[in-house]
């Protein structure tokens, strides 16, 4: 409650009209999104230049992917191959995968089209659609923390998943075949119409660049 109070003490220094003005910018920013709960929609611009909307996956399996080609858990994931063996296994399957870039100008992370499409092709990954979100937008409505930071979202829209990659929180590669993978556990039981055993994780990695 301390916003509130901050905002009613503007009552003494101001109008009361300008508090009440303020209460928006008084106010938590919005909660992170909830398992269970409809996802929320967005629209993002892929590396080709093309609006990319949610809800024209209505219908799909959807997983979501914050990435940054610096971070070191992401070139865990990426130097292993573990990330592109998932991302294909997935979109083979019919799942749309998008890879969000949330890194702000001048931060890390922070690539061009061109540089994104090449980092794809380099790395022999398959999203479906790569994001550009400099302006962290998308990143900010789903209270993307880290890099990786994982969602699946099923077929009627709504978030089944939010966490990390997996169930050991380093950046060594010779992990990779300890641990359990969430994401890949959340699409095989919505595949098999069975609940999501572990519908949220804590997500490991770097911090979002914002």
């Amino acid at each position: 409650m301390a916003y509130v109070s901050q905002c009613f003490s503007l009552r003494w220094l101001t109008p009361a009209v300008l508090c009440w003005l303020a209460l928006a910018a008084c106010a938590p920013a919005g909660a992170d999104p909830q398992v269970g709960a409809p996802a929320p929609i967005f629209t993002g611009t892929d590396t080709t230049g093309a609006q990319v909307s949610l809800a024209d996956f209505k219908g799909k399996v959807v997983v979501l992917e914050w990435t940054n080609h610096d971070c070191p858990f992401v070139r865990k994931h990426y130097g292993s191959g573990n990330m592109q063996a998932l991302q294909q296994e997935a979109t083979e399957a019919g799942v749309v995968w998008l890879s969000i870039i949330s890194s702000a100008p001048g931060k890390q992370g922070h690539v061009d089209a061109a540089t994104a499409d090449e980092l794809t092709r380099s790395r022999g990954a398959h999203p479906s659609h790569v994001l550009l979100d400099s302006s962290g937008t998308i990143g900010r409505l789903y209270g993307a923390k880290t890099t990786p930071h994982m969602y699946v979202i099923d077929p009627e829209g709504r978030l089944v998943y939010m966490g990390g990659m997996d169930d050991i929180p380093s950046a060594r590669v010779d992990d990779i075949p300890k641990a359990h993978n969430y994401v890949r556990a959340a699409l095989a039981e919505l595949q098999a119409g069975k609940p999501i055993s572990q519908p949220v994780s804590r997500p490991y990695g770097c911090s979002v660049k914002y």
